[in-house]
């Protein structure tokens, strides 16, 4: 699958915002903890990568009722679903000033994953967090993703690389008061580029 850049400025790819506030003193922290035990930035994105997986249970398999979407607040509260968690390491990445996109694929619902950029190229990552059935891994050497599509189940990969969330994401998870409502909300398609 050929992955397309919602907008052709590389450094729109590596801004803070309101959703990936990586300028956000505890991001900030993080990154640069995890950027000691690194000897380059193909090593950095591999353990932020594993830290967002590892250390940040997704809310469902914990049955953490809170909602996060912030990327300070996904490692403040070291919870969140597949975007939440997709923004935190968003962040950690462009910490370090590795271009990273937000992508997703439509299953039952859309699920968050991000690319980043090495080599001139995209490599798509989910950080969801591993469990019985799911063991995504960091590659740069064909995708390891915790989930694959399958198209005669109507499911599919987007392949629009988006530098800020969808609003239909966002959108759903700034609504949901809980995880059993944000459960009840989230979205089932994306529709349009923007």
């Amino acid at each position: 699958m050929e992955l397309i850049q919602d907008t052709p400025d590389l450094s729109a790819y590596l801004a803070a915002d309101e959703v990936i506030d990586h300028h956000h003193p505890l991001v900030r922290r993080t990154a640069a903890r995890l950027a000691r035990d690194a000897e380059d930035s193909y090593a950095y994105a591999r353990l932020a990568f594993e830290y967002v997986r590892d250390t940040i249970p997704h809310s469902q398999d914990s049955g953490d009722p809170r909602v996060t979407w912030r990327a300070s607040d996904v490692l403040e509260q070291g919870t969140g679903i597949c975007y939440a968690k997709s923004h935190a390491l968003a962040a950690l990445l462009r910490a370090e000033d590795i271009p990273t996109a937000l992508c997703y694929q439509k299953f039952d619902v859309v699920h968050g994953l991000v690319a980043v950029r090495f080599h001139g190229a995209w490599h798509r990552q989910d950080p969801r967090g591993n469990k019985p059935g799911v063991d995504a891994q960091f590659s740069l050497d064909g995708e390891r993703l915790a989930f694959v599509p399958d198209p005669k189940s109507n499911e599919l990969d987007y392949p629009v690389l988006y530098a800020e969330p969808h609003p239909a994401v966002l959108d759903a998870l700034k609504a949901a008061p809980d995880r059993a409502y944000l459960w009840k909300t989230l979205p089932t398609a994306l529709r349009g580029r923007r």
